[in-house]
């Protein structure tokens, strides 16, 4: 019974725990920009002065009007004129210019439509021989790094670490000891979060077949009828 009990308690802990992290999650999201953007919301235009309730994601909304309409503007010539005085207006402050610098770049990089993005999952050696690890390939590396190497040939991989893949180590690797794989990054991402816990699905077609047993020699099976007969004769 209390095994019964056990098993039904770690079922719903698996069924209840991602719905909830899930719903915590969106909730917390949500609420952090009706936190921040609905203080600057003129009380005419706030719902939460005439209606009775709050209401959930109103900031969210606002902020994404926000930012479509500051693409918008960024995308004339007008805007252009106005971007371009406050990046000369940053790049005189010492420590703020390095900062704006390094955001602008990241964002550019992971959002722009001319990169592209991770399509292949590998294997290298490391930390060292014979341990292995999975690496997300990124592109060929050029320039110095390449010129200093004597390696040859090198490409930038994201080796990502567990359980969190959005943090790891950026790696110059020759392309020859690159091992690519036909795992998608989606599965290779669910492979690392869950520590290895959650393999790839396997095709069928790809299961060893199973061992067949020899057969019985001429010898084996008169042993076999021989002794058989022994024993009903016995009885």
């Amino acid at each position: 019974m209390i095994g019964r009990l056990r098993t039904y308690f770690l079922t719903g802990v698996v069924v209840a725990a991602p719905i909830g992290i899930t719903i915590w999650l969106t909730w917390w999201f949500v609420s952090l920009f009706d936190t921040w953007i609905k203080p600057f919301v003129p009380a005419k235009y706030n719902p939460d002065t005439y209606l009775p309730v709050p209401i959930p994601g109103f900031g969210l909304v606002v902020a994404l009007i926000v930012i479509t309409l500051i693409g918008a503007l960024a995308a004339n010539l007008f805007g252009r004129t106005i971007i371009s005085y406050w990046e000369h207006f940053l790049n005189r402050m010492p420590v703020v210019r390095n900062v704006y610098k390094a955001l602008k770049q990241i964002f550019q990089t992971a959002l722009s439509q001319s990169q592209s993005s991770f399509r292949q999952v590998g294997v290298i050696q490391y930390p060292r021989k014979g341990l292995y690890a999975l690496v997300f390939i990124s592109r060929d590396a050029h320039g110095e790094i390449v010129d200093r190497s004597a390696d040859g040939e090198l490409v930038s991989v994201f080796l990502p670490t567990t359980p969190n893949p959005t943090s790891g180590f950026l790696l110059f690797v020759p392309k020859r000891d690159i091992a690519v794989l036909d795992m998608s990054v989606e599965d290779a991402a669910k492979l690392i979060i869950s520590a290895g816990l959650v393999l790839p699905d396997e095709h069928a077609g790809d299961a060893p077949a199973p061992e067949q047993v020899p057969a019985l020699t001429e010898e084996q099976v008169r042993r076999l009828t021989e002794d058989g007969s022994s024993k009903d004769a016995a009885e």
